[in-house]
């Protein structure tokens, strides 16, 4: 692979790029003519004085997604996957939380490169926000992954173009201080792979989200010898996924549920509806696939599919008839028991196309009885009672459903204890570190190495932020912690600071708001008016006279009361105001509703 400095190809081997040395390799299938075996560095020009390999977790120990690791040895720093987390029902107007990289503000020049471990939103979706705080620092993924990063990145026009660079599973790369290997894992999107971190304290492994599937759809099982001969020379630390390593046994393999899925589309009376992710390309290639063999057309819904659909063809991870797509605008030209129309929207999502279709808000698509509508995904936690609602629609309006509970109809993607148990045995690492999944979930990952004889302190179960030290082959969980609170994302940017918003919106949501109007003489600072009093969301003013006329002639009298000359911060007035209005609301009450208190000087 050469490298030139075009950013969306790549540069040329050996080059140095942002402080440090790459250099690309390939294992047995060829050697690449521009890596010079002489220039390779040894580590041992790397141990520092005081050597210490430092490993944070910036997002994803404490919640489902967010997921981003940062490593540190002396000035090179490396980043692995940039996710974002779907925000919880408790963060209202909130669009989604990205990772805090406020540890690496005026450290941007030591950032040596981000890799990507699969095209997944929580892994890829804090990119267009984060790259730009960082100086652009290389991005490094396999194609399908890069394609789909690159075609998010269409969304904001006003970024400069992301330095960019595809790699293939076989090749070596050089990042400063670390050098670094891939292998390939299955889960429910292609071009997922894990990492090998090679430093001067030792190999880490990190596995992004993964699980073995031995007869994987459209691509290969994961590489066991390959990860074998990773533990064979030896690794420190392995960072393993979470989500679903509390459940026993095997995952599902993708192919399993292609016999139901067979049965569905072939016997359905009408038309069928599936609602998937827009990133579960495997999923939607089977359905491809099955229809095709039925003689079946497809109509797809929602950008994100449309776009991850596009790509996967282009790069030729898909392939299928040009007949075998229609418009969606068109499905009514057909047969009913000849459509099949796969959208998003499968985890309630309020303006994706399955809500919209049920809700018959949706221009193309009316629900009609005889239609089957198949939830092709499992509902991501915290999304439970948003897709219970929508199920209730589907059923009120005719509709047929089929989920995963009664059908397998869905294959996770994230590995079972079993499978943790067997890539342990492979890796056979010093150190076992649980990542990806709520604290709950880390501490069920950490049992199940230990009831293999792992010994419990060599388990570290950390917080977001909290910083893991490896030296001269010995690594501790430290109690420093970086800053890794969340980012918010809405409609007006992305802050850090966004909590305070979100509390006000939260106690607006759940107490209400109460406004107080007073106007006085500019010159006097005498009462002109009694209080004005408004409520919204607190109490219904018609029901509650006694109580509001009772909080009037309380703002009156404070207000006459008050020293005159101090009208003129009207600040301090305001703050009187409020503090004694929600003192007096929450005795009679115990709400504690938003309190706005208005001084107008006339």
């Amino acid at each position: 692979m050469i490298f030139n400095k075009n950013p969306q190809s790549a540069t040329k081997p050996g080059t140095p790029q942002n402080g440090g040395q790459r250099y690309f390799r390939r294992n047995s299938a060829g050697r690449n003519p521009h890596y010079n075996q002489t220039a390779r560095p040894s580590f041992a020009r790397f141990r520092a004085e005081n050597p210490k390999l430092r490993i944070a977790v910036l997002g994803g120990l404490e919640e489902v997604g967010r997921n981003c690791t940062l490593l540190e040895y002396g000035d090179d720093i490396i980043i692995i996957d940039m996710g974002l987390q779907f925000p919880e029902e408790d963060m209202p107007g909130i669009d989604y939380i990205i990772p805090n990289m406020s540890y690496l503000k005026g450290k941007e020049k030591k950032i040596k490169g981000v890799i990507i471990t699969h095209a997944h939103y929580d892994h890829i979706g804090g990119i267009p926000h984060l790259i730009p705080l960082l100086g652009y620092p290389p991005i490094f993924g396999l194609p399908l992954t890069n394609a789909i990063i690159k075609k998010r990145q269409d969304d904001y026009k006003n970024l400069k173009p992301l330095n960019i660079h595809n790699i293939n599973i076989d090749d070596k790369l050089r990042l400063g201080k670390f050098e670094l290997e891939f292998f390939h894992l299955n889960h429910n999107i292609p071009d997922t792979m894990g990492i090998v971190i090679k430093t001067p304290e030792g190999n880490i492994v990190h596995t992004g989200d993964w699980k073995f599937d031995y007869q994987p759809t459209g691509e290969k099982p994961a590489d066991l010898q390959r990860i074998a001969r990773i533990g064979s020379e030896g690794v420190l630390a392995l960072l393993s996924d979470s989500t679903n390593a509390s459940q026993p046994g095997h995952q599902m393999s993708e192919s399993e549920i292609s016999t139901n899925l067979d049965e569905i589309i072939s016997k359905a009376p009408g038309r069928i509806i599936i609602g998937t992710f827009a990133s579960l390309l495997s999923r939607i290639k089977q359905i491809v696939e099955t229809c095709e063999r039925h003689g079946k057309v497809i109509a797809l819904d929602g950008f994100s599919m449309k776009s991850n659909v596009e790509i996967a063809k282009q790069l030729g991870y898909m392939k299928f008839s040009p007949k075998t797509l229609i418009d969606l605008r068109h499905v009514n030209n057909y047969p009913n028991e000849k459509v099949v129309i796969i959208c998003t929207g499968a985890q309630g999502e309020k303006n994706a196309s399955l809500m919209r279709i049920a809700n018959g808000e949706h221009m193309s698509v009316k629900l009609v009885p005889g239609d089957t509508v198949v939830f092709s995904s499992s509902v991501i936690p915290g999304n439970e009672r948003t897709v219970q609602r929508l199920k209730d629609t589907l059923f009120r309006k005719g509709a047929e459903v089929i989920h995963y509970q009664m059908m397998d109809v869905h294959a996770g993607g994230h590995a079972k204890a079993d499978d943790v148990k067997l890539m342990i045995r492979l890796l056979n690492p010093k150190y076992f570190v649980p990542i990806e999944g709520n604290h709950f979930l880390l501490h069920y990952n950490a049992r199940v190495a230990m009831s293999m004889g792992f010994p419990k302190e060599n388990c570290f179960i950390a917080d977001n932020g909290q910083v893991m030290e490896f030296s001269a082959g010995t690594g501790k969980l430290t109690k420093e912690k970086i800053n890794a609170d969340y980012v918010f994302v809405d409609g007006l940017g992305v802050s850090d600071e966004t909590n305070i918003v979100l509390r006000d919106r939260q106690v607006l949501a759940e107490d209400g708001m109460i406004v107080v109007i007073a106007t006085v003489d500019s010159k006097t600072g005498k009462l002109i008016q009694n209080p004005d009093i408004i409520s919204r969301g607190f109490v219904f003013l018609k029901e509650n006279k006694e109580m509001i006329e009772d909080l009037r002639h309380r703002v009156k009298k404070m207000v006459i009361d008050s020293d005159p000359l101090s009208w003129a911060d009207t600040n301090t007035i305001r703050n009187k105001i409020r503090d004694y209005v929600g003192q007096f609301l929450y005795s009679k009450t115990e709400k504690r509703p938003m309190v706005l208190p208005v001084v107008i000087e006339v």
